[in-house]
């Protein structure tokens, strides 16, 4: 008899793993700790970990006007922000996997990335036009996130309307939709990117590749509200995604809501992902690799793997914002390529191991 739900690594032989749980939650606890102090340490100039121990411990009279302007005007909501966007990514991620019971699903599926991307390189292309010159006069800095928060959510409404009928929404008309409406916004962004001139081009390139460099408490405050909406809900969806690795029909024979589930997952994801990716840019493989590898460590129940992903994932993206910032100093990496060079052959391990796995088990 074959294992249930085995794309989600559920097996009778898992048993409970609330320990390794609580385990995994306390040592990702002390590594985003750690993770914090190290963003807030390192950078090609300005202050160091010893100036940032003097501030800690309320000895910031000693350090230099120019210390205390890079801690707390520069660092510290660079820090702040980098934890919301990997927290939120990851998270998401592992929504999305448990309502698709898909360990490659991520944030992407529901369209907010394509959107999200397409009206920010509209943003940048046509800003300047008669069009949304005006828009983009009264908005300032807040344009362009604006703008790709507007697309993801659009997006994700679309495909919504599209994979839903009768009331009920369908998890493989969802994905399929997703797949045309990405090309289609694909296409879009070329035919943009062929309007742009050599500035914009520059800006399209540079927001594409992820960064938390234009990080300010402004920023902070606009993305917080999104990433606390998708960690909120945790307590309350982590059962019905559990019940959903059975199957929509045994959840809902379990006395899951599936579709208000859905629901609830579906948007708060969008708006969550959205705002990340109007604040960050497109910053790729955290909501994959992190909530799959912790999935391997902890087991498929979601109220560990929601929270470690959380973690997990602002940890990660901090580390990665770090090396971004100093392994070229003065000059900083985008850090998309930082997670794309960690995740990228992350993924293939895990899918070759994965295939590997599924081959022992059928010979």
């Amino acid at each position: 008899m074959k294992t249930l739900a085995l794309p989600l690594g559920l097996s009778p032989r898992d048993g409970d793993r609330s320990r390794q749980g609580v385990l995994c939650l306390v040592v990702l606890l002390l590594l985003l700790t750690v993770a914090c102090l190290i963003s807030l340490g390192s950078g090609p100039t300005g202050a160091d970990l010893s100036h940032l121990w003097l501030y800690i411990t309320g000895r910031g009279d000693e350090l230099s006007l120019q210390e205390r302007v890079v801690l707390e005007a520069v660092r510290l909501p660079r820090t702040a922000l980098g934890l919301l966007v990997g927290a939120g990514l990851a998270v998401s991620g592992a929504m999305m996997q448990g309502l698709f019971r898909n360990p490659l699903a991520d944030p992407g599926v529901v369209g907010v990335t394509s959107g999200a991307a397409l009206f920010a390189v509209a943003g940048i292309v046509l800003g300047s036009t008669s069009l949304l010159a005006p828009v983009s006069l009264l908005l300032g800095s807040h344009f362009l996130p604006l703008m790709a928060f507007l697309g993801g959510l659009l997006n994700t409404w679309l495909l919504y309307r599209i994979a839903t009928r009768g009331g009920e929404t369908h998890t493989t008309t969802l994905i399929l939709s997703g797949i045309a409406v990405g090309a289609l916004s694909l296409a879009l962004m070329g035919l943009l990117i062929f309007m742009a001139d050599d500035r914009q081009l520059r800006d399209i390139t540079f927001w594409n590749l992820g960064s938390l460099g234009g990080a300010t408490y402004a920023r902070v405050i606009s993305v917080l509200p999104f990433v606390l909406l998708v960690t909120a809900i945790i307590p309350f969806v982590a059962r019905g995604l559990d019940a959903l690795i059975l199957g929509d029909a045994a959840a809902f024979h379990m006395g899951v809501p599936v579709q208000r589930l859905k629901r609830l997952v579906i948007l708060a994801v969008a708006a969550a992902c959205g705002a990340t990716v109007a604040v960050a840019g497109s910053i790729g493989f955290v909501g994959i690799v992190v909530p799959h590898l912790l999935r391997l460590v902890i087991g498929p129940s979601h109220r560990f793997l929601l929270p470690a992903s959380a973690i997990g994932g602002a940890a990660l993206l901090l580390i990665a914002d770090s090396v971004a910032r100093t392994i070229v100093a003065p000059a900083e990496l985008p850090i998309g390529i930082i997670t794309a060079l960690f995740g990228a052959p992350v993924f293939l391990m895990l899918l070759l191991g994965r295939h590997s796995a599924q081959r022992m088990g059928g010979a």
